[in-house]
């Protein structure tokens, strides 16, 4: 549905990077408020300006999803993001007495509108959640990794721990523990070791198997998405601007990207030329 002449420069203001780095600025300094409210004696030490000034912020983020539902019309709901921001906004705004008074603890969530308004950080997110259905895979891996060696480590050291190992649950979670190495070999594995001197094979290969190779795969996985992601932005032309073309003048971003232009002309040129 092609926009009004009123609604496209409104769409245009809104877009401007000195907007957007308002809104980011007054995001951050919501999530200081935020943080400066939860502590009883800093609110007591700035006063009530410290309420108001979060209610005006509050007012600026309102402002703007209403300029953005004018700018945009019914496109504004097909957007992920603007359903984000909207969420966020109308979650603070629910009164701090009754039943609902619960949900103002959400207001921190303003914070996250962060992400949506830095394109670099909307990338990432917008990356993790196309590397779910692979990491969901890879839990699931890890899922029947820990229940094997669970088994094993209740069958072999149950009765000797049961504090650790008495039972499928406690091995599972005392593996957990192994798993993020925290205390695992002072904690856990050398008492173990002091009745089956030989146990440090099994926790090392436990170790092997699901610290290292898993986090792997993992990490493996959402940067194999992010380049997936990188190249289809590329290739549709959607890829952000560098650091550097951001802050190059425009003049010469503009000729940057005229040469651009005439070198992919001089590409096709070549291709039909021999042809």
């Amino acid at each position: 549905m092609p926009k009004s002449g009123y609604r496209e420069r409104l769409s245009t203001w809104l877009e401007r990077p000195v907007v957007q780095w308002a809104i980011t600025f007054l995001i951050v300094v919501n999530g200081v408020i935020l943080g400066i409210q939860a502590s009883g004696s800093r609110v007591e030490y700035f006063g009530e300006g410290l309420n108001v000034l979060d209610q005006l912020i509050l007012a600026v983020f309102v402002l703007e999803i209403l300029l953005k539902l004018i700018a945009q019309g019914r496109d504004f709901f097909r957007n992920r993001w603007n359903l984000f921001d909207f969420f966020v906004v109308a979650i603070a705004l629910v009164p701090a007495s009754g039943p609902f008074a619960v949900l103002r603890v959400l207001r921190v969530l303003r914070v996250l509108r962060i992400i949506s308004v830095v394109p670099r950080l909307r990338f990432i997110v917008e990356a993790l959640l196309h590397a779910i259905p692979g990491i969901a895979s890879i839990g699931i891996l890890i899922l029947i990794i820990f229940y094997v060696f669970a088994v094993v480590a209740t069958g072999l050291y149950g009765e000797s721990f049961p504090d650790w190992f008495g039972s499928l649950g406690r091995s599972m979670f005392t593996l957990f523990q192994i798993m993020t190495l925290e205390s695992w070999s002072m904690g856990i594995v050398r008492p173990v070791m002091q009745v089956f001197p030989f146990a440090w094979i099994f926790f090392v290969l436990f170790i092997l198997v699901a610290t290292f190779t898993m986090l792997n795969l993992f990490i493996g996985v959402i940067v194999e998405t992010m380049q997936t992601l990188h190249a289809r932005s590329v290739e549709s032309g959607d890829e952000p601007e560098s650091n550097a073309e951001q802050v190059m003048h425009p003049i010469l971003a503009k000729e940057l990207h005229e040469l651009r232009v005439e070198m992919q002309e001089i590409k096709h040129r070549l291709k039909d030329s021999l042809k």
